[in-house]
């Protein structure tokens, strides 16, 4: 199998995530669901990066598999709350819920392909060996911190300005 059409897709996945945040920003998210939301979707960020991490460094076997699948689990359990969070507080548009269904499957169809094509039954829990060259790190993470960690950033700093500011502006309880 081919690395380019897994790679493509990756690479369509973190576009489906750019122009998700970009609905956040159209829909005020920081000014609505806030906080909560944005939080959560740096908590979706922090999982599939472990994941991706463990399957570049680490040989895929059992044990790191398992961790793969507890990742992705939690990824879609952090999904529904964050869709639930977003419900009510802001406006989710069917091109943005077109993209959740885009951004839902992906880490479950990439732990397919690291199954049918990287997972070994015999592998113990060691490092890569060769290990994943510095352009396959750099392939791979580059892009995610252009199109997805960048703006999940931008919109918790605007959270986060929005959450003081609110504060800020609250009478003083005596």
């Amino acid at each position: 199998m081919s690395v380019v059409t897994p790679y493509v897709s990756y690479l369509l996945w973190l576009i489906a995530g750019y122009l998700d945040f970009a609905c956040h920003r159209r829909t005020q998210l920081p000014q609505t669901s806030g906080l909560r939301e944005s939080a959560l979707h740096l908590a979706q960020l922090a999982l599939l990066a472990v994941a991706m991490t463990l399957g570049l460094a680490l040989t895929i076997g059992p044990a790191v598999f398992a961790a793969l699948v507890v990742l992705v689990a939690s990824h879609a359990v952090l999904g529904f709350l964050d869709t639930r969070q977003a419900y009510g507080r802001r406006e989710i548009r069917p091109f943005e819920q077109h993209l959740h269904s885009v951004l839902d499957l992906a880490p479950v169809a990439a732990l397919w392909w690291t199954f049918s094509w990287w997972y070994r039954a015999d592998a113990p829990l060691t490092w890569r060996d060769p290990p994943a060259p510095t352009a396959v790190w750099i392939t791979v993470i580059a892009p995610a911190l252009l199109l997805c960690v960048t703006p999940a950033l931008l919109e918790l700093r605007a959270a986060l300005a929005v959450a003081r500011a609110r504060r800020r502006s609250e009478p003083a309880r005596g």
